[in-house]
């Protein structure tokens, strides 16, 4: 090296770093209303069964609860205005669901698909809605030895669930009946619900038997399995 120079920087002419490096802004997701609006439309058809605003705003990209559910009751009067067989209802627990019209059931009843419980296991899980949390020796002594059968066809199926407590098991309804036949979450409001759909069909609830539930329109949810089931 020559006296009096000095040795190559090798950053010279290079910017100053300062600190930890600049982290690239992600992009703010825009959300379309009409896009939202359309996907809220294809859940609603897709899943047959009763769909919380939290689930909603997880298939269109909307963090705001209240919103979405703006949307859903804006969809739901265009099906109103529009008059066809089907409708989106939203439930007193503030979940949406698409079905067809009332009027429209009984027409079309022989083309629905083979109901997903025969009666004999429809009638014990009416029981159990109504009577729970019911202790299992209980439902059995209503429903005959049988009723062993049809509790651990509606266990297999996830529409009920059971909980030990000593030697006594306790029965009770599951989220996914609650959505299947759409009743309310809350069991005060089923309760209110099933003596409704009860009565409609000559039951008072003060008797301890109890009709099946309609099953008539209605799609199969995902989370229930379809292995055969006992008569």
């Amino acid at each position: 090296m020559k006296a009096g120079l000095k040795p190559e920087n090798p950053a010279a002419g290079q910017p100053e770093k300062t600190g930890a490096p600049a982290k690239a802004e992600k992009p703010k997701k825009v959300v379309n209303e009409r896009e939202a609006r359309r996907l809220i439309e294809a859940a609603l058809y897709a899943s047959g069964y009763p769909l919380e605003p939290k689930t909603l705003c997880s298939i269109t990209g909307i963090t705001s609860k209240r919103l979405v559910s703006e949307i859903a009751r804006g969809l739901a009067e265009s099906y109103r205005v529009k008059g066809g067989a089907l409708e989106i209802v939203e439930l007193e627990d503030g979940r949406f669901v698409m079905q067809l019209k009332s009027r429209y059931v009984k027409k079309i009843r022989r083309l629905t698909l083979k109901p997903l419980l025969t009666e004999g296991p429809l009638k014990t899980l009416s029981y159990i809605a109504y009577r729970q949390p019911v202790p299992q020796a209980k439902v059995v002594g209503v429903r005959g030895p049988q009723a062993y059968q049809h509790i651990a066809r509606l266990l297999e199926m996830g529409l009920v669930e059971r909980e030990k407590l000593g030697k006594t098991s306790i029965l009770r309804t599951t989220k996914i009946f609650a959505d299947y036949f759409n009743l309310s979450r809350d069991l005060r409001l089923m309760r209110r619900q099933l003596e409704k759909l009860f009565e409609e069909k000559g039951w008072k609830p003060g008797e301890e038997e109890t009709p099946p539930m309609s099953q008539a329109g209605q799609k199969l949810p995902a989370e229930v399995k379809t292995a055969p089931q006992p008569a």
